[in-house]
């Protein structure tokens, strides 16, 4: 069973950074495709950006698409997310999701791609 379990979220003003971590203790990650996702106020969660296994390929959403920069570190078992020049629509919850995929070379901004959530992390960005 995958467990995630994100950290690194908080409050911050507008263009300030923030890298968020996530984690499992148990099963390793590198037999999945991972991402991250958020939920803002009133809205649909949707996944911002991807990694493939092998970590060789990326995807974002436009909306953070220079801004922000996943990675994995496969040795520590981990995701990252560092996040730039953040902006008050940035504020959401953001998750860390993990789903099965052979294609080591495969990412995507899909939620339906992820079947593994985490619990989230709160992203707050002050204006």
């Amino acid at each position: 069973q995958v467990q995630l379990v994100e950290s690194g979220g908080g409050l911050v003003q507008a263009g300030a950074s923030l890298r968020l971590s996530c984690a499992d203790s148990g099963r390793a990650l590198s037999s999945y495709i991972m991402a991250w996702g958020r939920q803002a106020p009133g809205k649909e969660r949707e996944v911002v950006a991807a990694i493939s296994r092998s970590g060789g390929l990326t995807q974002y959403r436009p909306s953070v698409s220079g801004r922000f920069t996943i990675s994995r570190d496969s040795a520590k078992n981990t995701l990252e997310l560092e996040m730039n020049n953040l902006e008050p629509e940035d504020t959401a919850i953001y998750y860390c999701a993990a789903g099965r995929q052979i294609n080591p070379s495969y990412a995507s901004v899909r939620e339906d791609e992820y079947q593994y959530w985490g619990q989230g992390t709160q992203v707050t960005v002050s204006s």
